[in-house]
């Protein structure tokens, strides 16, 4: 799901930095900005250290000048002109609250996006920053992530995009795209990783004190939760019921139907059409979710694990955990267990 594309341009092979542009708008949200431009400041330091070439940070805007975010915090912005003839090694696009009137205002920033990117060795976007993608014509046919309650609002605008929920960062060829804010930081540590190496992602993420990676994969946040925001109040009493009864190996559509006082064909049906999942798919995430809890809280092997989470034995938790967050739940554990 997140797997690093071998870099056809080593950085051990370049004389120069790479340049590396942030495209600015007024009303951006500020971390989606400085989280990821941290992330290339430290690899940067961390390369001078080993005499290496690093990266060379721009924040451009249409004009240039000050733009104002979101949060009230205006940033100097050079124009994006200067880039026009100037070769880019990466191109970023912040996200931003109010993102529909973000595309609205910002055609012109489109247009630039859309004749540049495919001059730039990559792509990338944080939060709803997707959008801009989307909407410059870099993501037809493929999929994406954006911030999970924008998720719907890009899947009905664009829907030749395969919207994942639950990716926090997903990589495409050269189009890289991320989730909710912070998962910018996670998304350009991959590409500092994919750029200059394990040691020096590892290094910068020691410094910044975050996790060298959250797999791009892993959920953006909690099923039941989700589950509780979507138009699916009537099934609150069923999540719960599944949550404490995840250990039963044969929860079926029949018995689901049962407990929600419905038959199993219109109970799967409407199901689908209120949660956007199919009950087994529904089962599947909590399962999973729960395994993950117990392998960040407890000390419980990884077989007991998968036997009270329901998957049965731990083959198939593995199988479960690598499908969906291309890892597994030993390496699972060695990340983020607590």
């Amino acid at each position: 799901m997140n797997l690093i594309e071998q870099d056809p341009y080593p950085t051990d092979s370049l004389s120069q930095p790479r340049a590396v542009v942030f495209l600015a708008y007024p009303q951006m949200g500020l971390l989606d900005l400085t989280g990821a431009q941290t992330v290339f400041w430290a690899a940067s330091k961390a390369m001078a250290e080993r005499e290496l070439p690093g990266y060379t940070l721009h924040t451009a805007s249409l004009e240039g000048g000050l733009i104002t975010t979101a949060e009230g915090l205006s940033v100097h912005t050079t124009s994006l002109h200067l880039f026009n003839e100037h070769a880019v090694d990466t191109l970023i696009v912040p996200g931003a609250p109010n993102i529909r009137q973000a595309m609205i205002d910002g055609v012109a920033l489109v247009d630039w996006l859309r004749a540049a990117s495919p001059r730039a060795r990559r792509t990338a976007s944080v939060c709803s920053g997707t959008f801009l993608l989307a909407q410059a014509g870099l993501l037809e046919g493929l999929r994406a992530a954006t911030h999970w309650a924008m998720c719907d609002m890009l899947k009905s605008g664009f829907p030749t995009i395969d919207v994942d929920i639950d990716a926090i960062f997903i990589q495409q060829g050269t189009v890289w795209t991320s989730a909710g804010v912070t998962t910018g930081i996670d998304m350009a540590l991959a590409l500092v990783e994919a750029d200059c190496g394990r040691e020096v992602a590892l290094q910068v993420a020691r410094e910044l004190v975050v996790f060298l990676k959250r797999p791009g994969g892993q959920a953006q946040f909690s099923q039941l939760l989700q589950s509780q925001t979507d138009d699916s109040a009537g099934f609150d009493e069923l999540h719960l019921w599944i949550s404490a009864n995840l250990s039963e190996p044969g929860l079926t559509v029949e018995k689901l139907a049962r407990q929600a006082q419905m038959s199993p064909r219109n109970f799967a049906r409407v199901y689908k059409r209120q949660t956007g999942r199919t009950p087994a798919k529904a089962i599947e995430m909590f399962r999973m979710e729960a395994a993950r809890r117990l392998l960040e809280d407890s000390q419980r092997n990884i077989d007991q694990i998968a036997q009270s989470c329901g998957f049965g034995d731990e083959e198939r938790m593995r199988y479960t955990f690598q499908r969906h967050l291309s890892i597994s739940p030993r390496e699972y554990r060695s990340r983020f267990s607590r």
